[in-house]
C-alpha cells in the first residue's frame, strides 16, 4: 500500500524530476520562443476556455452502471460496487464530478490519464486519480501489448499491472502512443500566449503613441530629454488623461494608431478559430459570439455532443467497463453517460415529439413521463392505437381468407 500511496502523491519526497522536467521543457519549445508545456498551456486563454467546455461537460453529465434485462431492457444497478463510485464519491474526499473533470483535464492536456483502481475481495472499493506524467507506457515487443510503469517522488520505478489501472487516453495512428492535443497546439497555443502578453504591455502604460509634439524649430538634445521627461511624468500612469498645456512654439499632432491598424484582433481571432478547430470546439463556446446567432447556437450546440462530446464518452464508457469491470460482469452490466438532458431541444419542440411518440404506439404515458422525472400514473403503460389505422399483416390474412 506504501507504494501507491507515493503513487497517487499522497507522499512526496524530494526527488530527481528537475532533468526530466528540462527535457520536457525542451521537447516543448517553439517557434516562437516560448516553451508550451501541458500545465503552461492553459495561460493561453483560448485553450483553457476549450479545456474547460471539454472537462466540465463530461464531469456534468451523469454515469451510471446499468443490468441488462432478457428483452434488451435496461435497469440501473443500484447495487453494483461501481456505481456507488462513478456516480457519488469514487474516494472519500473526491466527488465523482471533481474526479471526471480532474481526468479529464489530465487527458487533454497529456493525452492520457491513469487512475489507481483499489480492489478488496474481488471488489471496486475506490478509484483514486494519479498525478500527470507518474505513469508512463510502453509496448512489449513479443507481445504488442502496453506495460505501465510509475515512478514515485524518490525516483524509484516500478511496473504496474495493467488490471489496477483506469486508463482514459487519445489514440493517435500508432495505437500504443497517446495523442497529445496540446503538444500538436503548441505552436498556436504559444502564439496566443505571446499576443495576450502582447497586449498586457500594450496598456501597461498611460503613455501610449497616440499623438506627436511638433516643434517649429530645431530642438537641442538636452531640450529633447526633458520635454520626455517631463511629459512621461504628467501625463502617464495615474496621471494620463490630464490635459497638457505646451508652449514655445509646440503643437500636439494626432496619430492614428490602434491594434486593429496593425491586424492584431484578426490575428488573435484567427489563432481562437485554429485552438478551438483542434479541440473540435465549436468557437462560440470559447466566448467568441462573432458569428452566433439565436437560430444557429441551438443546432451549434447539438453539433458539439454528437461530434465533440460522444467521441469522447464513448472513450470513457468503454474505458471503465474494460477497466472497473470483470469480464464476466461485462455479460450482465455495461457502464453508460445519459445525455439524454443534454440532447433534448426546446419545451414546445420535446412535447410535439412525445406526442407524436405517444400516438404511434411508440411510447407509453409513463415511458414519457419517466422521461421528465415524473412518477407513473395508474394506466398509464398502455400502448395507443390511431383509430384510422389497422394492422397490415392482419389485414393481409383476412383478403387471403
Amino acid at each position: 500500500m506504501g507504494f501507491f500511496r507515493r503513487l497517487v502523491g499522497l507522499e512526496r519526497r524530494s526527488g530527481s524530476l528537475g532533468d526530466l522536467e528540462r527535457l520536457f521543457a525542451l521537447a516543448n519549445t517553439t517557434a516562437s520562443g516560448l516553451s508550451v508545456s501541458p500545465d503552461g498551456a492553459l495561460q493561453s486563454p483560448t485553450c483553457l476556455a476549450c479545456v474547460r467546455v471539454l472537462s466540465e461537460s463530461i464531469s456534468q453529465i451523469p454515469v451510471h452502471v446499468f443490468r441488462r434485462g432478457p428483452n434488451g431492457e435496461k435497469d440501473r444497478a443500484g447495487d453494483h460496487p461501481v456505481e456507488k463510485l462513478i456516480s457519488g464519491c469514487p474516494i472519500d474526499w473526491m466527488t465523482s464530478v471533481e474526479f471526471r473533470q480532474s481526468m479529464m483535464t489530465s487527458a487533454l492536456l497529456h493525452g492520457a490519464a491513469y487512475a489507481w483502481v483499489g480492489r478488496a475481495g474481488g471488489r471496486v472499493v475506490e478509484i483514486v486519480p494519479i498525478a500527470p506524467g507518474v505513469i508512463t507506457r510502453e509496448t512489449d515487443r513479443l507481445t504488442g501489448e502496453p506495460r505501465f510503469f510509475a515512478t514515485t517522488t524518490d525516483g524509484g520505478r516500478r511496473e504496474v499491472d495493467r488490471r489496477d489501472l483506469l486508463v482514459i487516453r487519445l489514440p493517435g495512428a500508432d495505437p500504443n502512443r497517446d495523442l497529445s492535443l496540446v503538444h500538436l497546439l503548441r505552436e498556436s497555443i504559444a502564439l496566443d500566449i505571446a499576443m495576450a502578453g502582447y497586449a498586457a504591455k500594450l496598456f501597461a502604460k498611460g503613455c501610449r503613441p497616440s499623438g506627436a509634439l511638433k516643434a517649429s524649430g530645431r530642438l537641442t538634445p538636452e531640450a529633447i530629454k526633458r520635454l520626455q521627461t517631463s511629459v512621461q511624468a504628467a501625463h502617464s500612469g495615474a496621471e494620463a488623461g490630464k490635459l497638457i498645456v505646451l508652449e514655445e512654439g509646440l503643437s500636439f499632432e494626432q496619430m492614428q494608431f490602434s491594434s486593429v491598424d496593425a491586424q492584431y484582433l484578426e490575428t488573435w481571432r484567427r489563432l481562437t478559430s485554429e485552438i478551438c478547430r483542434g479541440f473540435r470546439v465549436p468557437v462560440h463556446l470559447a466566448q467568441d459570439w462573432e458569428r452566433a446567432t439565436w437560430s444557429n447556437s441551438e443546432h451549434m450546440s447539438q453539433s458539439f455532443l454528437t461530434l465533440t462530446m460522444m467521441p469522447w464518452i464513448k472513450i470513457w464508457e468503454q474505458a471503465m467497463m474494460r477497466d472497473l469491470l470483470d469480464e464476466g460482469e461485462r455479460e450482465d452490466f455495461y457502464i453508460e453517460f445519459v445525455t439524454a438532458d443534454l440532447a433534448r431541444a426546446d419545451l414546445s419542440a420535446r412535447f410535439n415529439a412525445y406526442t407524436a411518440a405517444a400516438n404511434a404506439g411508440i411510447l407509453t404515458v409513463n415511458e414519457i413521463r419517466a422521461l421528465e422525472s415524473r412518477p407513473p400514473l395508474p394506466g398509464g403503460d398502455v400502448l395507443r392505437q390511431p383509430l384510422n389505422m389497422t394492422n397490415a399483416a392482419g389485414q393481409g390474412g383476412k383478403a387471403d381468407g
